[in-house]
């Protein structure tokens, strides 16, 4: 049963590289006629608001599922936790500098396990609580490490806000309520839908 488990999990993983590597082609294929320097600019501005987040969150409503207030005035709001039928469950939200300085983000977000470290900073950290069946889901990895969530920010300006994902194993079926829990933040309980 777990090597079909895992062969299940791969075929997971290798379909969300393929989605992710067809819209990061098809983002960067786009443009105008416009000069160089204007071309630059956009699309560095565009990967500095949206870090590696996809670009849709699916399942967002307007009032968030669970806001929670870190260190240096960082607030996140969970705004969806969505089951899909592959055995996983994409957390998504934003990452908000509610203070009136630059928010340096901290490194504890990462984790401490040095394979999610090694691939710079993330919210690696995070896991998933299941107090009915007592387990805790941490954020996937791909097949090179790397996890499967927002990477690549280390400071925020006072105001900026970035869109932020993260994708777990699914609990069961039946457990619909869960603690989020982020290095350095308290944790709150979210609803999966789906």
């Amino acid at each position: 049963m777990s090597m079909r488990f895992t062969a299940e999990a791969r075929r997971g993983l290798v379909t969300l590289a393929v989605v992710a590597g067809l819209a990061l082609g098809s983002a960067a294929c786009g443009g105008g006629g416009g000069d160089d320097d204007k071309k630059a600019n956009n699309s560095a501005s565009a990967s500095q608001s949206s870090g590696s987040a996809p670009s849709a969150q699916e399942g967002q409503s307007d009032s968030p599922l669970a806001e929670i207030k870190g260190p240096s005035g960082l607030l996140l709001q969970i705004t969806s936790a969505v089951r899909d039928s592959g055995g996983f469950v994409t957390v998504n939200g934003a990452l908000k500098n509610d203070g009136s300085e630059v928010a340096v983000i901290p490194l504890e977000l990462s984790g401490n396990e040095t394979e999610i470290m090694n691939n710079g900073r993330s919210l690696g950290g995070a896991t998933l609580v299941d107090s009915k069946t007592k387990k805790r889901y941490y954020v996937l990895r791909d097949t090179e490490g790397r996890p499967l969530t927002t990477t690549g920010f280390s400071t925020l300006k006072a105001g900026e806000s970035i869109d932020v994902f993260l994708q777990f194993p699914s609990p069961p079926a039946d457990t619909t309520d869960v603690s989020f829990q982020l290095p350095l933040f308290p944790s709150a309980v979210v609803k999966i839908s789906g």
